[in-house]
């Protein structure tokens, strides 16, 4: 049986608090959802939503030392020298094959993640409702030893949703979206895989280990990268809920991140994310101008030229962390507030940031 109404949480990297105010915001206006479907970082939110609904907590936990501690500990990758990183930036930028040859997602990274806080333990039984959770990852289907081969044909990452037994009956046999013919000789399998075992924490942290940001993830014997293989998974929440809310995105960057895609997944980030804003969704929420709204420098890769790395700017005092974290969840509800009291939510006139990269 279809979810009622499924929120989705899709990347937001270092701004994942966003969504625990945009959940905030549709339990305020009465469309708390059933499921929560997310990737990257903002399967951080939708595990802790999951774990603990209430929204007081929630904040607590995005704001506490534990977390602020987190983000301290995010050091430079031993192999994120400059010479090292700005040569692959130029080598992906340069080369307009589909994911060419099998990529280095072992060593090539720039940052290295220390564990995430833990996440809170349900209560028991449970003081409120708790909405299910999806999380999407993907699998590698090669080795270290693979790496640097020529590809051809081959398929290089198995998309898997990691989600409840109800979930994954639903999801079954379904088509992987950038696994269709419509992206030519693109790197991921045809159908998407589920996973009902894998544990909440591990399944968040494999979502948010993003191709060349951190290192692919070892669990189980087996190897896994985050949840960019379907960053937006609108199909998705479509096949799993009656209803969808969803984000109206900003374009990706073209020096950077289209190249990042087009050399590991083998296809378009921007004609993804436009095939995206072409289908329905009942509640569009708009976060297209995030970047400038959420800037803060500690978020930011710089370049440290006597260091010789790449790495985040310096953590600012835990009083200005936990101001960050609060601008971030305010940032989430005034954005779902106004998507859900719009009086066509499904509309998107009216984005703030619209142009030829992230809308057709």
């Amino acid at each position: 049986m279809r979810y009622q109404q499924c929120m989705v949480m899709a990347g937001g990297g270092f701004r994942f608090g966003i969504y625990l105010g945009m959940y905030a915001a549709a339990r305020d206006a009465g469309q708390a959802p059933d499921l929560v479907l997310a990737s990257c970082g903002g399967a951080i939110a939708a595990a802790l939503i999951h774990r603990e609904p209430d929204v007081a907590r929630q904040k607590a936990w995005l704001a506490s030392p534990e977390m602020y501690n987190f983000w301290a500990g995010i050091t430079p990758a031993p192999t994120a020298t400059l010479g090292h990183v700005l040569a692959g930036v130029a080598r992906r930028a340069l080369d307009r094959r589909a994911a060419p040859r099998v990529p280095d997602l072992f060593n090539h990274y720039l940052h290295t993640l220390p564990p995430l806080p833990a996440l809170p333990q349900p209560a028991t039984p449970p003081a409120q409702q708790r909405p299910d959770v999806a999380l999407v990852g993907s699998r590698l289907l090669y080795t270290a030893a693979e790496v640097g081969q020529p590809r051809g044909q081959r398929k290089l990452f198995a998309q898997t949703v990691f989600c409840q037994a109800r979930a994954a009956q639903l999801v079954d046999g379904m088509p992987a979206p950038l696994g269709g013919a419509q992206w030519g000789n693109s790197a991921v399998a045809p159908v998407v895989a589920t996973d009902t075992t894998m544990p909440l924490d591990v399944a968040a942290r494999i979502s948010v280990s993003d191709m060349y940001y951190f290192a692919c993830l070892p669990h189980a014997g087996d190897h896994y990268m985050g949840g960019v293989v379907d960053l937006f998974p609108i199909e998705l929440a479509q096949r799993l809920a009656h209803r969808v809310v969803m984000e109206f995105k900003a374009p990706f960057d073209q020096l950077m991140s289209v190249p990042a895609w087009r050399a590991v997944l083998g296809t378009d980030a921007n004609q993804r994310l436009r095939q995206v804003h072409a289908q329905h969704a009942d509640v569009w929420i708009d976060t297209s101008d995030i970047m400038q709204a959420l800037d803060k420098p500690y978020m930011r890769n710089v370049l440290a030229w006597r260091q010789n790395r790449v790495r985040l700017e310096p953590m600012p005092p835990y009083a200005a962390f936990v101001q960050h974290m609060d601008d971030h969840w305010n940032y989430g509800y005034a954005r779902g507030r106004e998507a859900f009291a719009r009086d066509t939510p499904s509309s998107q006139e009216g984005m703030r940031l619209v142009n030829r990269y992230n809308r057709l």
